[in-house]
C-alpha cells in the first residue's frame, strides 16, 4: 500500500518570515493537499542563542494569514508530537550515542581557539578554508586522536564536548533531487558537522534526520543552500538504519534580487522600497518595525499567487490562480532548477488583480471597518455601490479610502486651481443654471444625471468634457476618480447641489 504523503515546513523562530520560507511552506502545503497528505509544521528550536521571543507565534499567525495552515503543528498538536525540537532533547542523545557506538561519530573536545587556530596554521594557498575533516581530525583533540584513556579521563572531568560525524574519505555519496536530477558529491569536500552540540543541543543535521524518520515525512522540500549538507544527511540515515525510509528530497530554487544578483535579503527591500516578510514583525529587543506583504495592504490571495508563481508554472500562459487551482495543478516537477528575480511591480499587479477579482461585498466590508474607525456613520447598501466603483483604481486595501472619502463626506480641500485654469462666466452660467434645474430631475441617477449635463452643455455650446473636470473636482476635490455622475449619484441631490455651490462661492 502506498504510504500516505507527509511533509513538513520547519522554520527557526529568529525573527519575520521571509518571502522565501512561505514559498517554501506554501509548495509543501500544495503537494500535500494535491495528495491528499498531510502538512507539519515543525519548529526548530536548538538554537537557543538565536531564539527570539513572539517569532513562533508570529510563524503560525503568517500562514493562518496565507489559507495555509498546517495540520500538525505545536498549536494544533497531533500524533507525532512534540513538534518544537527543544522539546525532543533526550530523543537526540540517543541516536547520536547510537552513532557513537557503532563507529559512525565521535567526541571532539576542542575549544573554540583551537578551532580558530587550526583554521590558520593549515590554511595554505591551495586549501584557504581549512574544514575539520578526514585530513585533519587526527590532528585535533577528539577520540579519533586520542587514547581511550585520555578520552575517559576528558570524560570524568565534565570536558565539554561535542560530537561529530565521521565522514569517510573520498567517497561517492549520490541521490536523485526531485527538481534537479542526479546530484553526487564527494565526501572528502564534506566536513565532519558536529551533530550534538556541549550543551546537548542538537544540531540542524542530526535533528532533522531524526525527526524526518519519527514523523514519518515522505518528501522533504527546503531552499537550495541545504543542497551541500545532503551527502551529512544520506550518511546519517544509512548509518542509523533507516535508508529505506529516506523522503524523497527537493532543493527550491532561491528567490533573488530585483537584478537577479543574489538572494533577496530584508536589507534589499528597505533598500528599493518593498517589503520582504509576509507580515509586519517587530523585533522585541530592539523595537525596529519591519513592514510586511498583508500591512502594506495585500491580499493573501495575492500573495500565495504570487508566490507560486516564483519558481514555478502550470505550464500555460496563465497567471491568476486560486488556491484551489493551484492545489489542483501543482507539482515539484514543474519547479524550476534557476532562481526567481522578485518583481514588486509584478507583484503589485496581482493584487490589483485579487483586488478587481473581489466581490463588491467583501470590500464594503473593509469600508465600513474604515469608515467604523472615522466614526462615520453610512448604510452598508452604500458601501457596497462604492466598492463596485473604485475597487478596479485600487492597487492597495490602504487606497480605497483615498478612492472613496468624498462619498462619505464633504471632501475637506478642492482643487480650486485647477479650476481656474479654464473658468469663465459661460461655465459658472451652466452649473449655476443645472442646480436650477436639478429640481426637474425625476430620477438622480447617473444616466439622466450624464444625459441633463451634457444636453445642457451642449445648448450652450460648451464642450461636455471642458465641464466634466471642473464638475469632478466639485464633487470629489480633485481630479480623479470613478464616474462624476456615478458620484453624483451616490451622494444624492442635496449634497451634490451644495458642493457646486460651495466650490463655486470659492472662485
Amino acid at each position: 500500500m502506498q504510504k500516505k504523503i507527509r511533509v513538513r515546513f520547519a522554520p527557526s523562530p529568529t525573527g519575520g518570515l521571509h518571502l522565501g520560507g512561505v514559498r517554501t511552506a506554501l509548495y509543501n502545503y500544495l503537494f500535500a493537499r494535491h495528495h491528499q497528505g498531510d502538512f507539519i509544521l515543525r519548529i526548530e528550536d536548538t538554537d537557543q542563542n538565536r531564539y527570539v521571543a513572539g517569532a513562533e507565534q508570529y510563524i503560525q499567525d503568517c500562514l493562518e494569514w496565507c489559507g495555509i495552515a498546517p495540520d500538525e503543528s505545536p498549536a494544533a498538536g497531533g500524533p507525532y508530537g512534540p513538534y518544537r525540537q527543544s522539546e525532543r532533547k533526550a530523543l537526540y542523545r540517543r541516536y547520536a550515542e547510537k552513532l557513537l557506538e557503532d563507529g559512525h561519530a565521535y567526541t571532539a573536545f576542542d575549544t573554540p581557539a583551537e578551532l580558530e587556530e587550526m583554521r590558520i596554521k593549515y590554511k595554505t594557498d591551495e586549501n584557504p578554508s581549512p574544514q575539520y575533516n578526514a585530513a585533519l581530525r587526527k590532528k585535533m583533540r577528539n577520540s579519533e586522536s586520542l587514547s581511550a584513556a585520555e578520552v575517559t579521563d576528558l570524560l570524568d572531568k565534565q570536558t565539554p564536548y561535542v560530537i561529530r560525524i565521521k565522514m569517510p574519505d573520498n567517497e561517492e555519496i549520490r541521490f536523485t533531487d526531485m527538481i534537479r536530477g542526479t546530484i553526487s558529491f564527494n565526501t572528502s569536500q564534506v566536513d565532519d558537522k558536529v551533530l550534538l552540540k556541549a550543551d546537548g543541543m542538537p544540531t540542524y543535521h542530526l535533528a532533522v534526520v531524526v525527526d524526518d524518520y519519527l514523523m514519518k515525512i515522505t518528501h522533504a522540500f527546503r531552499g537550495e543552500e541545504w543542497l551541500s549538507s545532503s551527502p551529512v544527511h544520506i550518511l546519517l540515515w544509512k548509518y542509523l538504519g533507516w535508508e529505506a525510509e529516506m523522503p524523497q528530497w527537493a532543493h527550491l530554487p532561491l528567490i533573488l534580487k530585483p537584478d537577479g544578483k543574489g538572494k533577496l535579503s530584508k536589507r534589499d527591500g528597505e533598500r528599493l522600497g518593498f517589503p520582504v516578510f509576509a507580515m509586519d514583525w517587530k523585533d522585541p529587543a530592539t523595537g525596529e518595525l519591519t513592514r510586511g506583504f498583508r500591512e502594506r495592504g495585500f491580499l493573501p490571495e495575492a500573495f500565495i499567487n504570487m508566490l507560486a508563481l516564483l519558481g514555478w508554472n502550470d505550464g500555460s500562459a496563465q497567471e491568476i490562480f486560486t488556491k484551489e487551482e493551484l492545489t489542483e495543478k501543482f507539482s515539484i516537477d514543474r519547479v524550476h532548477k534557476a532562481g526567481a528575480k522578485f518583481n514588486y511591480e509584478k507583484a503589485k499587479w496581482f493584487n490589483h488583480e485579487w483586488i478587481k477579482r473581489s466581490s463588491d461585498e467583501w470590500i464594503a466590508g473593509k469600508l465600513m471597518d474604515i469608515l467604523n474607525e472615522r466614526k462615520i456613520s453610512a448604510p452598508k447598501a452604500l458601501a457596497v455601490k462604492v466598492a463596485g466603483l473604485i475597487k478596479e483604481r485600487c492597487v492597495f486595501l490602504e487606497e480605497l479610502w483615498p478612492n472613496s472619502h468624498f462619498f462619505f463626506e464633504t471632501p475637506a480641500a478642492y482643487d480650486l486651481d485647477a479650476i481656474r485654469a479654464k473658468w469663465n462666466e459661460e461655465k459658472k452660467a451652466l452649473f449655476v443654471d443645472w442646480i436650477g434645474r436639478s429640481g426637474a430631475i425625476t430620477e438622480w441617477s447617473a444616466p439622466e444625471l450624464e444625459k441633463d449635463f451634457k444636453d445642457l452643455a451642449a445648448a450652450r455650446n460648451i464642450k461636455p468634457g471642458d465641464a466634466l473636470m471642473p464638475l469632478r473636482i466639485m464633487l470629489a476635490g480633485s481630479k480623479t476618480g470613478p464616474g462624476v455622475f456615478d458620484i453624483a449619484a451616490l451622494i444624492g441631490k442635496e449634497e451634490t447641489i451644495k458642493r457646486i455651490q460651495s466650490t463655486i462661492g470659492s472662485l
